[in-house]
Protein backbone atom coordinates (compact mmCIF):
# COMPACT_ATOMS: atom_id res chain seq x y z
CA UNK A 1 0.00 0.00 0.00
CA UNK A 2 1.38 3.40 -0.93
CA UNK A 3 1.48 6.26 1.54
CA UNK A 4 -1.09 8.18 -0.53
CA UNK A 5 -3.51 5.24 -0.44
CA UNK A 6 -2.98 4.91 3.31
CA UNK A 7 -3.94 8.56 3.73
CA UNK A 8 -7.00 8.46 1.49
CA UNK A 9 -10.17 9.65 3.21
CA UNK A 10 -13.55 8.00 2.78
CA UNK A 11 -16.21 10.04 0.99
CA UNK A 12 -19.74 9.07 0.04
CA UNK A 13 -20.35 8.68 -3.67
CA UNK A 14 -22.82 11.11 -5.21
CA UNK A 15 -25.54 8.44 -5.03
CA UNK A 16 -24.91 7.94 -1.30
CA UNK A 17 -25.38 11.60 -0.34
CA UNK A 18 -28.65 12.03 1.56
CA UNK A 19 -30.56 15.27 2.04
CA UNK A 20 -31.01 14.71 5.77
CA UNK A 21 -27.25 14.23 6.20
CA UNK A 22 -26.48 17.43 4.28
CA UNK A 23 -29.07 19.41 6.25
CA UNK A 24 -27.70 18.03 9.54
CA UNK A 25 -24.16 19.01 8.55
CA UNK A 26 -25.22 22.51 7.56
CA UNK A 27 -27.31 23.05 10.70
CA UNK A 28 -24.31 23.59 12.99
CA UNK A 29 -22.96 27.18 13.17
CA UNK A 30 -19.30 26.09 13.10
CA UNK A 31 -19.83 23.80 10.11
CA UNK A 32 -21.83 26.50 8.32
CA UNK A 33 -18.97 28.90 8.96
CA UNK A 34 -16.54 26.41 7.37
CA UNK A 35 -18.83 25.98 4.34
CA UNK A 36 -19.20 29.75 3.91
CA UNK A 37 -15.44 30.18 3.96
CA UNK A 38 -14.98 27.37 1.43
CA UNK A 39 -17.66 28.88 -0.80
CA UNK A 40 -15.73 32.15 -0.89
CA UNK A 41 -12.39 30.51 -1.67
CA UNK A 42 -10.99 30.13 -5.17
CA UNK A 43 -9.49 26.71 -4.38
CA UNK A 44 -9.31 24.10 -1.66
CA UNK A 45 -8.22 25.33 1.76
CA UNK A 46 -6.01 23.66 4.33
CA UNK A 47 -7.69 22.98 7.66
CA UNK A 48 -5.10 25.24 9.30
CA UNK A 49 -6.51 28.22 7.33
CA UNK A 50 -9.72 28.21 9.37
CA UNK A 51 -9.83 30.24 12.55
CA UNK A 52 -12.52 28.48 14.54
CA UNK A 53 -13.49 29.14 18.18
CA UNK A 54 -13.16 25.45 19.08
CA UNK A 55 -10.37 23.01 19.92
CA UNK A 56 -8.44 21.20 17.20
CA UNK A 57 -10.18 17.92 18.00
CA UNK A 58 -13.59 19.57 17.74
CA UNK A 59 -12.58 21.16 14.43
CA UNK A 60 -11.58 17.71 13.20
CA UNK A 61 -15.01 16.41 14.19
CA UNK A 62 -16.77 19.20 12.26
CA UNK A 63 -14.71 18.58 9.12
CA UNK A 64 -15.43 14.83 9.40
CA UNK A 65 -19.20 15.45 9.64
CA UNK A 66 -19.05 17.67 6.55
CA UNK A 67 -16.99 15.08 4.64
CA UNK A 68 -19.07 12.07 5.65
CA UNK A 69 -22.31 13.85 4.73
CA UNK A 70 -20.94 14.68 1.26
CA UNK A 71 -20.78 18.46 1.71
CA UNK A 72 -16.98 18.65 1.34
CA UNK A 73 -14.20 16.61 -0.20
CA UNK A 74 -10.88 16.35 1.63
CA UNK A 75 -7.56 15.30 0.17
CA UNK A 76 -4.03 15.16 1.45
CA UNK A 77 -1.46 17.19 -0.42
CA UNK A 78 1.86 16.53 1.27
CA UNK A 79 1.18 16.95 4.97
CA UNK A 80 -1.74 19.34 4.49
CA UNK A 81 -5.34 18.16 4.46
CA UNK A 82 -7.22 20.30 1.93
CA UNK A 83 -10.98 20.79 1.89
CA UNK A 84 -13.28 21.89 -0.91
CA UNK A 85 -17.04 22.06 -1.37
CA UNK A 86 -18.71 19.35 -3.44
CA UNK A 87 -20.74 22.01 -5.22
CA UNK A 88 -21.23 20.05 -8.44
CA UNK A 89 -22.54 16.98 -6.58
CA UNK A 90 -24.80 18.99 -4.27
CA UNK A 91 -26.20 21.10 -7.12
CA UNK A 92 -26.94 17.98 -9.18
CA UNK A 93 -28.74 16.27 -6.30
CA UNK A 94 -30.41 19.27 -4.64
CA UNK A 95 -30.56 22.16 -7.15
CA UNK A 96 -30.41 25.54 -5.44
CA UNK A 97 -30.00 24.17 -1.91
CA UNK A 98 -26.40 25.23 -1.35
CA UNK A 99 -26.95 28.67 -2.90
CA UNK A 100 -30.07 29.20 -0.76
CA UNK A 101 -28.36 28.16 2.46
CA UNK A 102 -25.28 30.27 1.74
CA UNK A 103 -27.42 33.28 0.81
CA UNK A 104 -29.46 32.94 3.99
CA UNK A 105 -26.30 32.54 6.08
CA UNK A 106 -24.80 35.68 4.50
CA UNK A 107 -27.97 37.68 5.21
CA UNK A 108 -28.05 36.43 8.79
CA UNK A 109 -24.39 37.30 9.34
CA UNK A 110 -25.00 40.85 8.08
CA UNK A 111 -28.15 41.19 10.20
CA UNK A 112 -26.23 40.06 13.31
CA UNK A 113 -23.15 42.13 12.52
CA UNK A 114 -20.96 39.05 12.09
CA UNK A 115 -19.69 39.97 8.64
Amino acid sequence: MTSNAARALAHPSRDEIRLEGVLHALSDPIRLRIVRQLAGAADELACSRFELPVTKSTSTHHFRVLRESGVIRQIYRGTAKLSGLRTEDLDALFPGLLDSVLGAADRQAKRLGED
